[in-house]
């Protein structure tokens, strides 16, 4: 599925458009559209590439910060709506120990480890779920973001560089 939303927006958008799109999706986040804009046919260059992951990465956080509150209440309201939500939020609670106990580092580092379900999205509802403040929380993924970036950029130059000396491929 995610080659497909991959092949859709990189076919569909100029490279930096869909580069920023990918990145406000879940799960997707920074940590694919880095590697996409990285190691597409006509890569970005470095600067631009993580640039616009984490400017799209972050487009959602806000919202998601502000809005997480009134739309649970109001989701809470049914039965089914109520069980989504403790689901989301119990497993939140579960990966998040060592946020409650590190509060801003331990939602920071949480963030910016680069596995699937530990990115910014994630990272907002826990910021929330464990009260911190809406200014911590939104510095905390942002930070978070920046240090993925950095990792991923790494791991997506280091790969090109790997493909190149082992196929010949660039």
């Amino acid at each position: 599925m995610k080659e497909h939303l991959v092949e859709f927006f990189t076919s569909t958008f100029s490279l930096p458009v869909a580069t920023v799109l990918l990145a406000t999706l879940p799960i997707l986040e920074l940590r694919g559209a880095l590697p996409v804009a990285l190691l597409w046919k006509e890569p970005l260059p470095l600067w631009q590439a993580y640039s616009l992951a984490v400017f799209g990465n972050m487009l959602p956080i806000p919202f998601i910060v502000f809005l997480l509150q009134p739309i649970t209440d109001f989701v809470r309201r049914w039965e089914r709506g109520d069980r989504v939500v403790e689901w989301l939020f119990a497993r939140t609670r579960r990966k998040g120990k060592d946020i409650e106990k590190y509060e801003f580092w331990g939602l920071t580092i949480f963030v910016a480890i680069p596995l699937p379900m530990t990115g910014a999205w994630t990272g907002a509802m826990a910021g929330h779920l464990f009260g911190l403040k809406w200014y911590k929380t939104l510095c905390a993924c942002f930070c978070g973001v920046c240090i993925a970036g950095v990792v991923m950029s790494a791991l997506a130059l280091f790969a090109r560089e790997l493909f190149v000396r082992l196929f010949g491929l660039g």
